[in-house]
């Protein structure tokens, strides 16, 4: 295929781009991605320099997946939701330098620069949900313990699918750490509304043993179709069918996205510690 040039016509729309219309959006798109990558980097670096992280993040979800686990001797039923609360210890780490950001006055001076607000959002929540996403395959590496082994064609999708939720757990993250100025206030909201979310969303029972109001919040809660998809893909018991989990959570994900690119658009942020 030629390759198009500044003053041939598009294919797409007919038209010539002229060199400095071309100039323009490259621009443009170079103007929105550089804090993307940049935040991406940062984010990364910094977990390097804390490696301790990956022990706490890690170990604490795996002690409380083996003692559960063993003391029902099913490994396997609890494997899905360990490996959720292992991604969503790191995303809660991981949006809490949101707020030590703004005491130090970087995501101030973010702020007043010219990148965009929704680039240094998506920057933010894309370093997060890597650390996420790299704990969580830290994390899957023990499948084998719960009975599971995964072939080649199962690897792919699995590796998308705990990305997707790491993902969806720091755009969450991010939401509730944006507006908040202490760390104390942004762990007991993250308590409060995390971890009975994460309870009931089937890592400890199954919705079909579920009673009630309890089984009502099982339905609409999106971490319930996050388990029920690794547990698809895991092959292991699972709620929800595989298509309905995928479209939910991506539909979660994308909300919250888009929320957090409206917080980051507000012409107003907390500059207090």
């Amino acid at each position: 295929m030629n390759r198009l040039t500044a003053t041939e016509p598009s294919e797409l729309t007919g038209k010539r781009l002229e060199p400095g219309t071309r100039a323009r959006l490259i621009g443009r798109a170079n103007a929105f991605w550089l804090p993307v990558v940049t935040l991406w980097h940062r984010e990364l670096v910094r977990f390097w320099r804390q490696k301790s992280r990956v022990l706490g993040v890690v170990a604490s979800p795996l002690v409380f997946w083996l003692l559960i686990g063993y003391g029902s001797g099913d490994l396997g039923r609890f494997f899905a939701g360990a490996l959720v609360l292992t991604v969503l210890f790191s995303a809660i780490f991981s949006t809490i330098s949101i707020i030590e950001d703004r005491r130090e006055g970087f995501l101030l001076s973010m702020m007043v620069s010219p990148a965009s607000r929704v680039s240094i959002a998506l920057g933010k929540i894309l370093g997060a949900s890597t650390l996420a996403w790299i704990q969580g395959l830290i994390f899957l590496a023990f499948a084998p313990l719960a009975g599971v082994h995964l072939s080649s064609p199962d690897l792919l999708p699995l590796v998308l699918v705990v990305f997707l939720v790491s993902f969806t757990l720091t755009g969450l993250g991010f939401v509730i750490a944006w507006r908040m100025n202490s760390t104390q206030g942004f762990h007991a909201v993250m308590n409060l509304l995390l971890v009975p979310m994460w309870m009931v969303s089937g890592s400890l029972f199954p919705m079909s043993t579920a009673h009630g109001w309890v089984r009502a919040l099982m339905w609409i809660n999106p971490l319930t179709y996050s388990i029920a998809a690794l547990n698809h893909l895991l092959h292991l018991d699972s709620g929800p069918r595989l298509s309905l989990s995928l479209a939910v959570t991506c539909s979660f994900g994308l909300l919250l996205l888009i929320l957090s690119g409206a917080l980051a658009n507000q012409k107003t942020t907390h500059s207090s510690a």
